[in-house]
């Protein structure tokens, strides 16, 4: 089944957007499809509204930092509950200009979980209705989930590092 829905959803795509699928691939048995970032809310609205493949439901949408630290990538996880269709879409921006078109035209729901993105790894969803701050203070400066940043508070002294296994 996974493997058809790679092929069938693929089989569109490239019809429709052609290069700019950059990758298909069967990943522990769940269609990834990687989108240039130019093209993601076309293809994220081509996915719903395909009559055919009719993605309707938005059921996570996340950020991540890749391993190189020089690019932010949003993921999308697609689901057609009619059939059981699930996909992942993901798509990459320059962590110097993390700009990606927002979702909540498109599934409203997006709208708490671009805010998280923003938050965490300062994605700036472009066209969304209220993107700030939504687990942060406002006055937050940095973005927590970013490589970059040390885990740890590093100007404690009170910490011994036995306890941490170091």
């Amino acid at each position: 089944m996974s493997q058809d829905l790679l092929n069938k959803v693929s089989e569109k795509l490239s019809a429709q957007f052609g290069a700019d699928v950059l990758s298909a691939e069967l990943l522990y048995d769940f269609p990834v499809f990687t989108i240039h970032h130019n093209k993601i809310h076309d293809v994220l609205s081509f996915l719903k509204n395909d009559e055919e493949l009719n993605f309707h439901f938005l059921t996570d949408l996340t950020a991540m930092q890749t391993e190189d630290e020089k690019h932010l990538g949003v993921i999308y996880h697609l689901h057609n509950m009619m059939k059981n269709y699930r996909v992942r879409i993901k798509t990459f921006v320059d962590m110097n200009h993390p700009d990606v078109p927002t979702a909540t035209d498109l599934w409203p729901g997006a709208n708490w979980m671009e805010r998280e993105s923003y938050d965490f790894f300062g994605v700036k969803f472009k066209g969304h209705p209220n993107l700030k701050r939504i687990l942060n203070v406002d006055e937050m400066d940095i973005f927590p989930l970013r490589k970059e940043y040390p885990l740890e508070d590093q100007s404690r002294d009170d910490k011994s590092d036995k306890m941490f296994g170091r």
